[in-house]
């Protein structure tokens, strides 16, 4: 193994080739003060991957080793790390740089840093790298991380089932507490796929009255399973109608925003209140009007994964009520990265992939 000088990873080389995998070698960054170096057990597979592999999301460095749900074993750490030493159990998401100066940083929005780095396909910062190294991810051996993002993980939660909530579960985990939902609060939970299945699980376990909104009529089982009161399928006709003015806040989930009837869903909230995006299309909502927005002083908004302290009650409530992810395993390899991809592409995943078997593939 080229460790610790190389780290080895399952890459793609040219986007859109998305299924074509080659296990290669990559330079990490330079070893920092605040860096831990993790040994990858187990990396789920985000829809982040697929959008970024197939050139959805737009031009992105190549050859790239992506995923950015990684549980591990921290095998370095620096010289001025504090809170993990060598051989804890650890994971990293969707971030692992940022300046931790800005007025962002030091109001535990880090994750709205202007120079914040991505687990993969982001250039370093000098200040972090002198030589800008492009970040790689989770497909990999070893992944290197600053510690301010490297979160231990509770030995309550295997690390199958803990890789998916590092991206899946903090995405959807800041919007709802940013949102104060709990009891007392309706919330809307639209899309139940890899996301929408960890907001139902989140919202309830937070105490609201949860409703899921979904054009897929066999996921009622599966929605009231995880906590949900209600189910909504909105392929049915008015569907929006009897719903009008009933949530403290809808969480769309579903990455096809740009195929909605918008109105209908900014319909169904209450008086000022939000129509949130976690789910990011590949196209852009086309003849959005501010009219739309007038009938109740609703808003539509976004967000961006979630910050360390958000990261860290999530875990800490997922452990203590045992709340995990419906998750398949696949042996990762370059056959078992596109396999994954290509079925969470076409949907056809109960609800998230964790690639496992690390060992077998680059070695102990």
């Amino acid at each position: 193994m080229p460790y610790p000088d190389e780290f080895e990873g399952f890459m793609i080389n040219e986007l859109g080739n998305y299924k074509d995998f080659k296990k290669q070698t990559f330079k990490p960054k330079v070893f920092g003060d605040n860096d831990v170096d993790i040994k990858i057990e187990c990396c789920g597979v985000c829809g982040s991957d697929v959008h970024t592999v197939t050139g959805g999301w737009g031009d992105a460095p190549t050859p790239l080793c992506v995923g950015h749900e990684v549980v591990g074993k921290a095998v370095k750490v620096g010289s001025k790390v504090k809170d993990v030493k060598v051989g804890d159990r650890v994971g990293v998401g969707a971030q692992v740089w940022s300046c931790l100066r800005c007025a962002q940083c030091k109001n535990d929005n880090e994750n709205y840093c202007p120079d914040q780095v991505d687990t993969y396909g982001a250039p370093y910062p000098k200040e972090a790298d002198p030589n800008e190294t492009v970040s790689q991810g989770g497909y990999a051996s070893h992944i290197r991380a600053h510690e301010y993002f490297v979160f231990p993980i509770p030995e309550a939660i295997p690390s199958h089932l803990a890789a998916p909530l590092l991206c899946a579960g903090l995405t959807v985990w800041s919007p709802l507490v940013r949102a104060d939902v709990g009891p007392g609060k309706h919330v809307a939970i639209v899309g139940l796929g890899g996301l929408g299945h960890l907001a139902v699980m989140w919202a309830s376990a937070l105490g609201a009255e949860t409703t899921v909104i979904s054009h897929s009529p066999d996921k009622e089982a599966d929605a009231r399973k995880l906590g949900a009161k209600h189910f909504v399928s909105s392929g049915a006709k008015d569907w929006a109608k009897p719903l009008a003015f009933t949530f403290d806040f809808v969480l769309n989930t579903a990455d096809m925003t740009n195929r909605f009837n918008v109105s209908e869903y900014l319909s169904i909230l209450k008086v000022g209140c939000r129509f949130h995006q976690v789910g990011l299309p590949d196209e852009p909502i086309e003849n959005l009007n501010p009219k739309q927005f007038m009938a109740n002083g609703s808003s539509i908004g976004a967000s961006h994964i979630g910050s360390r302290p958000e990261c860290l009650a999530m875990l800490k409530l997922a452990a203590e009520k045992k709340l995990f992810p419906m998750v398949e395993t696949i042996p990762v390899s370059e056959k078992g990265c596109a396999e994954a991809v290509d079925r969470v592409k076409k949907n056809d995943v109960h609800y998230r992939f964790t690639l496992v078997d690390f060992d077998k593939a680059f070695g102990k």
